[in-house]
């Protein structure tokens, strides 16, 4: 499970319909997406928006993305995923209030019904969360529907990278901790917390469309249509946006900025929201006098 799951991945993503310099018709699987990239004298940084969880089948770790992944010399991502035990125990940690109220007790009485019945029809039991945080429950929530859709984290950028980075010897490193992600969520306020639940649910029975749109805007590298998609939600919640969006934006970009001094080429992946809209990571990035520029390919 990632900590930045659906809302984003309603999402957790970022692209221009460019197409192939060979010439050759796109196919029915064919994506382009986005691709840009810093660079001085000695130093090449590529930023690559990603999509979290994505069906089989969808080839676009090939043309200009793949060329600027085999000239990199290191992997970064957002998070390098702990040992799966390791981040069970962060989850139950962090996640989870077996003192507290029941979670439908914190929601009132519609919504909880709601969360029930949509648990029932996800296949699991109506209490599976009752000991949950508001936040870990959202998180669970928006992921669950897309996996019945044949999304799914192994089909995502992240892992078909990883997996390509070690195959290739390549280092990887992350720009935040397991931990640190799921405190940007289980600090929270209480109320934002449950706000987001409560939007999670209501938004239940669009989240297939939702992804399917996202996903058709990131294969054609449509930045802009990305950015309008999956950001809409946190421009209804301030709170959301600051910590999941801006503060870490502003934060990735001074690890840009420390990492242009060494020299190196170095392969950026985070989701694809990031490298969208108003306060995006290049948008950070040109605030301290660095340019992003746009690879065409």
């Amino acid at each position: 499970m990632r900590s930045d799951t659906a809302m984003f991945r309603k999402m957790t993503i970022a692209l221009a319909l460019l197409v192939a310099g060979c010439g050759t018709k796109p196919t029915a699987n064919d994506a382009d997406p986005a691709l840009w990239v810093v660079k001085d004298a000695d130093t090449t940084i590529y930023l690559f928006g990603t999509v979290h969880m994505l069906k089989p089948g969808l080839s676009w770790f090939d043309d200009g993305v793949k060329a600027a992944f085999d000239k990199s010399d290191q992997l970064v991502l957002e998070l390098v995923m702990p040992p799966e035990s390791e981040m069970q125990a962060l989850v139950g940690e962090m996640g989870t209030d077996p003192a507290g109220p029941p979670l439908p007790e914190q929601i009132g009485a519609a919504e909880a019904s709601k969360l029930r019945a949509a648990l029932t029809g996800l296949g699991m039991a109506a209490d599976a969360l009752d000991h949950a945080e508001p936040w870990l429950a959202a998180t669970l929530l928006s992921a669950l529907p897309l996996r019945q859709l044949g999304y799914d984290d192994k089909d995502g950028a992240e892992q078909v990278l990883s997996a390509a980075a070690t195959a290739a010897g390549k280092p990887i490193a992350g720009l935040e901790t397991a931990r640190e992600q799921l405190s940007l969520f289980d600090t929270l306020p209480a109320p934002a917390q449950r706000a987001l639940l409560i939007d999670t649910i209501d938004d239940l029975p669009k989240a297939g469309a939702q992804i399917d749109e996202m996903v058709a805007a990131w294969r054609k590298g449509d930045a802009d249509a990305l950015a309008k998609l999956m950001n809409a939600d946190l421009d209804r919640a301030p709170e959301l946006d600051q910590a999941l969006l801006v503060n870490r934006n502003r934060n990735w970009a001074g690890w840009i900025e420390k990492r242009m001094a060494q020299p190196g080429t170095v392969f950026v992946a985070v989701g694809a929201g990031h490298l969208a809209g108003g306060d995006s990571v290049q948008a950070q990035l040109a605030k301290r006098g660095l340019k992003a520029e746009r690879v065409n390919y």
